[in-house]
């Protein structure tokens, strides 16, 4: 009996290891969701102004889909309601992150956020700049990464079939 205890160690250990490596990371990219509206709040681009100015200049510049394009120029129409809304959804998307609640949708939800942002800029900016933090998002969908140090550590306890955490 003791042996199968031994035997299981090295997998429990490797698995703790991962499950530690999958929270880091998705600490960092909450943090990353929470610097980012900071930076873009302090630039005005959650503003009217600000959105539709950003948003005109990737659909002018950018190489995106140009069904993207259309869906961003809708956007731009009504950046007094779609900035706001953006930044409401990034500041959403790093504490939820951070805190490690509602993990998988909210890392899926990120997975799309930047997706549609990647796509977006297109052309007009590094292509590694949201690349990384997509993989990061899917990885923390595929791996539960709520699931240690975050709230749905607590109520994977409670409901540990969820596919929320």
């Amino acid at each position: 009996m003791s042996s199968s205890l031994h035997d299981r160690d090295p997998i429990e250990a490797q698995h703790h290891r991962a499950q530690c490596a999958l929270t880091i990371m998705r600490i960092a990219l909450g943090a990353l969701f929470v610097s980012v509206f900071f930076e873009n709040l302090r630039k005005g681009l959650y503003s009217p102004s600000g959105y539709s100015g950003l948003i005109n200049y990737y659909i002018e510049k950018g190489h995106g889909p140009q069904l993207l394009k259309s869906v961003m120029a809708l956007m731009a129409s009504h950046a007094s309601l779609a900035g706001p809304m953006q930044g409401f959804t990034e500041i959403t998307f790093g504490v939820l992150l951070v805190i490690g609640l509602l993990t998988r949708p909210v890392a899926l939800g990120a997975f799309l956020f930047l997706t549609t942002l990647w796509m977006a800029e297109w052309g007009t900016a590094w292509i590694w700049e949201l690349l990384i933090p997509m993989f990061v998002a899917l990885a923390l969908v595929i791996g539960s990464a709520g699931r240690k140090w975050g709230v749905d550590a607590l109520l994977a306890r409670r409901y540990p079939r969820s596919v929320l955490w």
